[in-house]
């Protein structure tokens, strides 16, 4: 069985001049995180718990 191909959608928190944009794909076991405009620096690999948490800590300190 083949794993499916990452479904890559932008973050919600990107900056409004897509100057700082992340894609972020959660379809799969893992969580892949890519710089936007730069595919070519590779992604981030998490597990799907370090996601959640890194995403609650970054909502906790929201400005």
């Amino acid at each position: 069985m083949t794993e499916p191909s990452p479904n890559w959608h932008k973050s919600t928190y990107s900056g409004a001049d897509n100057d700082a944009c992340i894609e972020v794909a959660d379809n799969l076991p893992h969580v892949l995180v890519r710089d936007t405009k730069d595919h070519s620096r590779g992604e981030l690999i998490v597990t799907p718990a370090a996601w959640v948490a890194f995403t609650a800590f970054a909502r906790s300190r929201a400005l």
